[in-house]
């Protein structure tokens, strides 16, 4: 991949972002040998490509959704078993009984959480990668040459770009050090940002400000157009821009306007049937006293698919392909693995998974009892401690040891000076023997 532009993505997504790029080079680079390089085409290659590369994640997560509507009931049981009940046995018994059902059912509670941490990076940079096509393939960034350098070597140009709509997402870049400096591929790169979201009104204002460069804008468009030219619908411009331009068209063509129109009422339909398909909804009896979170989510759900609407309405058409294009693809993975789960017998997942967690829990059961041996063993050659004595006991002792020395000392006076000398002496005599 060659002179990528600037809208990469950077941060955490940038790695991700860059081996899809190369995913949908090589997806365009197979359509250009074959004679129809299609972004459209790429686009719905490039997310079918990527799904099926998911599709583990994606088989892990509806499985914990398939098995959550099941699991559900019994999670709910436990807990108003113990509900009330803040004791710490009680605490360590639900949460024990509670892991023997995620157990039984073969499925982790931290499992659907970490399909989405894995899952968002990839999705996020799936969009990026798709927004910003030039950035990614750099057969569709040679479009923009010769324009862009005939542009920059016009007096006034930078100022000019400015003032285009689709220059409001790149202040930041016109402003940046490197810009100032002239750096070459900078300019041209920011150059290129600009013009790959320039919408119909943007290239006319760019022709009249420049009409000796028309033969170039013009061949510029027109291969941008074999691009993007997807069943007669320029995937480079909104729905409402290419709306706008056939309204006011001395020949309205109303099969482009039903296209434009189509695309985002499909992406909210195909999010809306996602929704309806997914397995949290198709299983989910539970009523929204049992499950808060449940009115939440629909609505959530609700507003999802219009929210899809208004975006691809805006954005341009390729999204919206993309989201359509995605949609599907999801729809038909759920089907598929959905009739898989509902063909599995769950009972014999459930003793199977049953007999493994009762394994594992005597390996952990041996595994302790090896640590406790070991740890008697090591210990049995350490001297116990001696008692503690009590002053009672230590001032009995001494009681007796005042007599035994007083009878065998007659000659010295009990209490004397002499009389504890001698108790020293012999005391310190019959220890060093």
């Amino acid at each position: 991949m060659t002179g990528l532009i600037l809208t990469q993505t950077s941060g955490i997504l940038k790695p991700v972002a860059i081996i899809l790029g190369y995913i949908m080079e090589g997806i365009f680079w197979v359509l250009d040998k074959v004679g129809i390089p299609n972004i459209g085409l790429a686009i719905i290659l490039f997310t079918l490509v990527v799904y099926l590369l998911m599709m583990p994640l994606t088989i892990k997560q509806q499985k914990f959704s398939k098995f959550s509507a099941k699991m559900n009931p019994e999670l709910q049981a436990i807990q108003k078993k113990y509900q009330g009940k803040n004791d710490n046995d009680s605490m360590m018994k639900m949460q024990n009984e509670t892991r023997e059902i995620y157990a039984k059912y073969g499925v982790n509670p931290t499992g659907s959480c970490l399909q989405l941490l894995i899952q968002m990076p990839i999705l996020f940079a799936l969009y990026r990668v798709i927004y910003s096509i030039p950035a990614y393939v750099a057969k569709v960034k040679e479009a923009f040459f010769p324009l862009v350098d005939s542009l920059i070597a016009k007096s006034g140009s930078s100022e000019f770009i400015q003032t285009l709509t689709s220059a409001a997402g790149f202040s930041k870049q016109f402003k940046s050090d490197e810009y100032a400096a002239g750096t070459v591929e900078y300019v041209q790169n920011t150059y290129i940002d600009v013009l790959n979201r320039a919408s119909n009104a943007d290239w006319t204002a760019l022709t009249e400000k420049y009409p000796e460069l028309s033969g170039e804008i013009t061949a510029t468009l027109d291969q941008l157009g074999t691009y993007n030219n997807f069943l007669g619908l320029n995937i480079g411009y909104s729905p409402w821009d290419t709306i706008k331009m056939e309204w006011v068209a001395d020949e309205r063509n109303w099969l482009i306007i039903i296209g434009a129109v189509a695309i985002p009422l499909l992406s909210a339909f195909t999010q809306w049937l996602n929704v309806k398909l997914s397995p949290a909804q198709t299983n989910n009896n539970a009523t929204p006293e049992e499950n808060p979170m449940m009115a939440s989510m629909k609505t959530m759900n609700t507003i999802m698919p219009l929210m899809s609407a208004f975006f691809c309405f805006t954005l341009p058409a390729g999204m919206g392909l993309y989201w359509v294009a995605g949609a599907v693809i999801r729809m038909i993975q759920m089907i598929a693995i959905n009739k898989y789960f509902d063909s599995v017998d769950l009972d014999a997942v459930i003793a199977k998974n049953t007999e493994k967690y009762r394994e594992k829990m005597k390996r952990q059961g041996a595994l302790v009892e090896g640590i406790n041996e070991r740890a008697k063993n090591s210990t049995r050659n350490v001297q116990p401690k001696a008692p503690v004595k009590t002053a009672e006991q230590k001032q009995e002792e001494m009681k007796k040891a005042t007599e035994y020395y007083n009878k065998t000392n007659k000659n010295a006076k009990p209490g004397s000076l002499a009389a504890k000398a001698n108790m020293v002496k012999q005391y310190n005599e019959k220890n060093n023997k």
